[in-house]
């Protein structure tokens, strides 16, 4: 599940127009507040190997015919039977109104936190994606992905595979002394060169003790970027939401699914990592 952007044009912290000294002082903050120690990141690996495993359970049952309610089933069952606790299940209940699921299930021009619905039924040629987080000793891991239900359109599959190449690019770029920037346009240059285009109305974010926590990480550049460098030890949720169409994305009725301004696909992917000093870790791949 990722975060809304809070920004629309950033400043360097406390007032300063330099970027650069900004970007040293970010670093600084993000090194103390998002760096996890050797105990929290051996809980974090196990979060993210149990949260894949549920996922890849939940992915096996999508089919023609079959409702996301009873995905969501799936899920909560499962997260409960590895020892977690679905960490999306009541979200957002200090803002009044809770998530009521386990799992988001966005289907086509759905984009994000699709609320499960048994009236809601997959049908052949859908993409279907799937965004599950699970809290497990107290670590927090999120994960998404697109799912291809039978025979797809070329165009379609072209969106995933762009999307999770993405993605895959992005993480690429990650290692301790590199930085935000790096990321973002290591995502939006292959969505772009490739003919779609990256959402920028919502964003990646650290992860780990809380579902959402600083900083937020943008799959895109722009002049404004609150840049920082990757410090070991930190630890993300990395997930491009790429559209076939325009970027632009608005909230439907229900208050919490994302859905594509202009009705055309889009695809997301997402994985939990540790930046290392070699590269990153990512800790959601292990069963699907």
């Amino acid at each position: 599940m990722r975060e809304r952007r809070r920004w629309r044009s950033e400043r360097t912290p406390e007032g300063s127009r330099d970027p650069e000294t900004g970007n040293i002082i970010r670093t600084l903050f993000m090194s103390f507040y998002q760096k996890k120690s050797a105990d929290e990141l051996e809980r974090l690996r196990e979060s993210g190997k149990r949260l894949s495993s549920v996922l890849a359970k939940v992915a096996a049952a999508v089919a023609p015919g079959v409702s996301t309610e009873e995905l969501d089933r799936i899920a909560e069952r499962e997260i409960r039977a590895c020892g977690g606790i679905p960490i999306f299940k009541g979200y957002g209940a200090e803002w009044g109104k809770p998530f009521p699921a386990s799992l988001c299930t966005s289907i086509n021009e759905e984009v994000v936190h699709g609320i499960p619905n048994p009236k809601r039924i997959i049908r052949d040629g859908d993409l279907v994606k799937l965004d599950i987080g699970l809290r497990f000793e107290g670590m927090v891991s999120d994960m998404a992905r697109t799912i291809v239900v039978g025979s797809v359109a070329p165009a379609a599959q072209h969106l995933l595979d762009v999307t999770r190449e993405s993605l895959d690019r992005g993480i690429a770029s990650i290692k301790a002394g590199g930085h935000l920037s790096d990321y973002a346009l290591a995502v939006q240059s292959y969505a772009e060169a490739n003919g779609c285009s990256v959402v920028r109305d919502l964003v990646g974010h650290g992860v780990g003790h809380d579902l959402h926590e600083d900083p937020q990480v943008p799959n895109y550049f722009h002049a404004g970027i609150r840049d920082f460098a990757f410090v070991e030890g930190m630890t993300f949720a990395l997930e491009p939401m790429i559209n076939a169409g325009a970027f632009q994305v608005r909230v439907a009725d229900d208050g919490w699914t994302f859905v594509t301004k202009d009705k055309s696909l889009s695809a997301h992917f997402e994985d939990t990592i540790i930046v290392t000093k070699n590269g990153a870790d990512i800790l959601t791949r292990g069963s699907i």
